[in-house]
């Protein structure tokens, strides 16, 4: 198992209807491996899962600088659209990416590292709903399971998300 006590992720996640399991199992492999993780979203104190699980948030998107974690994790679900234009999960990902933190995204959420510029040229992966999106952004999309390509690791869903998280676990070394 990693030891990732000295690092710090961030998981962004839908005010509602993200996928529990692309919340539970990633946030699981990093607590258990040491690591803080920091739960934001957008307006609310609480987030409600696809399949009603309710996560308590710690932070508002707003107040959130992508300096201050080692990743920077987007979370899917149907509710995770709600970020595809946002411009504060854009620029999230694009400063986190800059700053040479780990950026991933399970899902749908690659989406938004596609729309924030970062997948161009890069192989990546998303729920079969995104590919033609990342596609049209530049991505190279493979629909495995998960991909690393360097710094960016993208999950296809929830079929995909313990080994996503183990992915960035193994990223944050």
């Amino acid at each position: 198992m990693a030891d990732l006590s000295e690092k710090k992720v961030l998981m962004v996640v839908a005010p509602e209807n993200f996928r529990d399991e692309e919340l539970k199992e990633p946030m699981a492999i990093f607590t258990r491996s040491g690591a803080e993780v920091t739960i934001a979203s957008k307006g609310v104190n609480r987030v409600t899962g696809m399949f009603g699980a309710e996560v308590k948030v710690d932070k508002d998107l707003a107040e959130v600088s992508a300096g201050d974690y080692d990743a920077v994790i987007f979370v899917g679900g149907s509710g995770a659209d709600v970020y595809f234009n946002d411009s504060r999960a854009l620029a999230l990902a694009t400063n986190a990416f800059k700053e040479g933190k780990i950026v991933g995204a399970i899902c749908i959420a690659p989406s938004i590292l596609a729309n924030a510029g970062l997948l161009k040229g890069k192989k990546a992966t998303a729920f079969s709903s995104q590919k033609k999106n990342l596609v049209k952004k530049g991505a190279n999309y493979t629909g495995a399971a998960v991909e690393r390509d360097g710094r960016i690791i993208t999950g296809r869903g929830p079929e995909a998300a313990e080994e996503f998280g183990n992915e960035v676990a193994s990223a944050l070394e």
